[in-house]
C-alpha cells in the first residue's frame, strides 16, 4: 500500500494541472458553471483518474511492459481506462439520456482526455532502467559475450541505438551489433548503469562530465563520446548523484 501511495505523487500533480486546466477553459460544456465548482468537479474527476489510470497500469504493466513496448503500453492504459471513466463522467454529468449521440459524444471527449492524461502521466512517471554491479563471484553480465572479438577484454563505456543496430562505445572502439537496446540493458546487469535516453544506456562508471544547457544534460564518456540525457531520467538520475 505504502509503494502504491508513492507511486501515485507525480500523477496527482500532473491530474491537478490538468484538472485546473480543463476548469479554466470551461470543457464539456462546464463554461456556465462557477470557478470553485467548476475547479472542483474537473479536478476531483481528474484526480479519480489518476488513481484509477495508476491501477489499470499496474495491471497492463504485467502484460505489457513499457521499457518493452511504451506505444502498446499505453494504447493498454487506455483501452481498459476509457469505458469505465465515460461512465463515472456520465454519472458526474448528471446521467443525461443515453441516446447513441449522447453516449458517442460522451466516449469520444473522454478518449481524447484519457489518451492525453496517460501520455502526461507516462512522461512524467518514467524512470531510468538501471542496472547494477555484481559482486566479485558473480560471473561476466551476459552481454559482454556479444562484443566482436576485437572489443573484447575492453571496458563498456556506452550502448547507443541506431535503427535495428546497437552501437558499442567502449576502451577498444566502437562496434555495430543487431539487438535491442530493451534485450541488452535486460542482458547488461551486472555492470552499473542507468539508460538516459531512449537510445542510450551509459556505465555509471564512464562518465567523466557532465554539463547542462537548453534544459538538457549530456554526460562526457571515457573516449571523448557525449551520452544526452532526456528530460524524463533527468531528475531520477541527478538524485541518484549521477550528475
Amino acid at each position: 500500500m505504502t509503494t502504491f501511495l508513492l507511486s501515485l505523487k507525480r500523477p496527482l500533480l500532473v491530474a491537478v494541472a490538468a484538472g485546473t486546466f480543463l476548469a479554466l477553459i470551461g470543457a464539456l460544456g462546464t463554461g456556465a458553471t462557477p470557478l470553485v465548482p467548476r475547479l472542483t468537479y474537473w479536478i476531483g474527476l481528474s484526480v479519480l483518474g489518476a488513481v484509477l489510470g495508476t491501477l489499470v497500469a499496474r495491471v497492463v504493466e504485467r502484460i505489457v511492459p513499457e521499457s518493452d513496448a511504451p506505444l502498446l503500453h499505453g494504447a493498454g492504459i487506455v483501452a481498459g481506462l476509457t469505458p469505465v471513466f465515460t461512465a463515472i463522467v456520465w454519472l458526474a454529468a448528471g446521467r443525461p439520456s443515453p441516446t447513441l449521440p449522447t453516449v458517442g459524444t460522451f466516449f469520444g471527449v473522454t478518449l481524447v482526455m484519457t489518451m492525453g492524461m496517460t501520455a502526461l502521466m507516462m512522461l512524467a512517471t518514467r524512470q531510468p532502467v538501471q542496472t547494477h554491479a555484481a559482486p566479485p563471484e558473480a560471473p561476466p553480465p551476459r552481454f559482454l559475450e556479444r562484443l566482436p572479438p576485437r572489443l573484447r577484454g575492453g571496458e563498456l563505456y556506452a550502448v547507443e541505438a541506431e535503427d535495428h543496430y546497437l552501437r558499442l562505445h567502449t576502451s577498444k572502439g566502437q562496434d555495430l551489433i543487431l539487438l535491442r537496446l530493451s534485450d541488452a540493458v535486460a542482458e547488461l546487469e551486472g555492470i552499473e548503469g542507468a539508460q538516459t535516453h531512449r537510445s542510450w544506456w551509459v556505465a555509471k562508471g564512464a562518465v567523466e562530465n557532465a554539463r547542462r544547457g537548453d534544459g538538457r544534460a549530456t554526460l562526457t564518456l571515457k573516449g571523448g563520446a557525449e551520452a544526452p540525457v532526456s528530460r524524463a531520467y533527468a531528475k531520477a538520475l541527478r538524485e541518484a548523484g549521477w550528475f
